[in-house]
């Protein structure tokens, strides 16, 4: 039976982003194989995995980070798991399963070696910045440019990011390239839901300032001032990376009344239930899930005109793009909910659409099974 290895840096995403994937996989008739770090033996997505029927490996992957030794040690880790177990395919996806999953697979000689891009984070954010961002920006680029070589196909998850790495010469013309819509959605656990009365709105992110914490904290402020009926739900926490918010910015929002903090949720469709709009004034994104989630569970969405934001709105049929960074186009957007009573089930309805015709995940995976050539389209 052949094997495919699945490589993550967040082992939780295995489940909430790539589950219906691994399933798909499994379906086809692959033995199904995941790496990822903090999958020890009491780790409980272990366990939800290994009940997948999938096998898991845990292995010491820094998420974050450049320290040379530390990620030696991680590709040569790669490495001997890929030629103990031997697998067919190989994809990661993030950046260092990116890097590391490519070279160690050309190493160990896999047959079939992709990799997912599903968002540029850190590294690529405001290009323009120099100091510590910019040199992990020319590192991560230039890894990037030596790992891509050694695969035989790359996806992405918008346009915009494909674009972006075929000017900068990070992939190679002779290696191809496909977009597709995200990570989908099941469309059946994420249902439709009842508007609340009240105009709700949700952002749900880890809490980075390129997620546009900052600037939905801002305009939760201005238009409580005006629209005191309104409220501002933040799902998320806070990590370790770069650009995350302090702990103090939040217990000053928190305090002042600005966003009502909802902690890390491991099912966030209550929080989408409660909700009447799903605002995301991210930077740049892959495509992001949770619009996606919101879409599927009628929610309107205001997002930013950003790669991987704006694939998801219809501009004034599922919803409202703004400016990246823009408060004031935020709260202008927000006010429109408040005003006009009717927008929010008008533009909710054409999201559950949206998600339905363009990005179901069994739909999507379908697709990146017949590129990577899995089963036969």
């Amino acid at each position: 039976m052949q094997k495919f290895l699945l490589i993550a840096s967040h082992p939780e995403s295995l489940l909430n982003f790539r589950g219906p994937l691994l399933d798909a996989l499994k379906a086809s008739g692959l033995q199904v194989h995941v790496a990822a770090p903090d999958l020890d033996a009491d780790s409980k997505v272990r366990a939800a995995l290994e009940a997948k029927g999938v096998t898991v490996h845990d292995i010491g992957l820094q998420r974050v980070g450049l320290n040379p030794l530390a990620d030696l040690r991680s590709l040569t880790q790669l490495w001997r798991l890929m030629r103990r177990i031997r697998p067919s395919y190989v994809m990661g996806y993030t950046v260092k399963p990116v890097v590391y999953g490519a070279m160690a697979s050309w190493l160990a000689r896999v047959p079939r070696r992709f990799a997912l891009i599903t968002g540029l984070g850190y590294a690529f954010q405001q290009p323009e910045q120099e100091g510590k961002r910019g040199i992990v920006r020319r590192v991560v680029q230039s890894l990037y440019a030596v790992a891509l070589r050694c695969t035989h196909k790359v996806f992405f998850q918008n346009p915009d990011d494909e674009a972006l790495f075929r000017s900068l010469n990070l992939l190679p013309e002779r290696v191809p390239s496909c977009v597709v819509n995200g990570s989908g959605v099941d469309v059946g656990s994420f249902a439709v839901a009842p508007l609340p009365q009240t105009p709700r709105f949700l952002l749900i992110a880890r809490l980075l300032g390129d997620k546009g914490v900052r600037e939905y904290a801002a305009a939760a402020q201005k238009l409580r001032q005006l629209h005191p009926q309104t409220s501002f739900a933040l799902v998320g926490w806070i990590d370790d990376n770069p650009d995350a918010i302090s702990q103090h910015e939040l217990d000053r929002w928190i305090a002042e009344g600005s966003v009502q903090y909802l902690g890390r949720l491991s099912d966030v469709r209550p929080a989408i239930e409660d909700s009447s709009i799903y605002v995301l004034p991210s930077y740049r994104e892959g495509t992001p899930r949770t619009v996606l989630e919101a879409m599927a569970m009628g929610r309107p969405i205001i997002t930013t005109d950003a790669p991987g934001c704006r694939e998801t709105v219809v501009p004034e049929e599922n919803g409202i793009l703004v400016a990246v960074k823009s408060v004031e186009q935020l709260v202008e957007a927000m006010t429109r909910f408040v005003v006009e009573p009717d927008l929010a089930s008008r533009m909710g309805r054409r999201s559950r659409e949206i998600a339905e015709q363009r990005y179901d995940v069994h739909s999507v995976n379908a697709v990146m099974l017949a590129e990577m050539g899995v089963v036969t389209p």
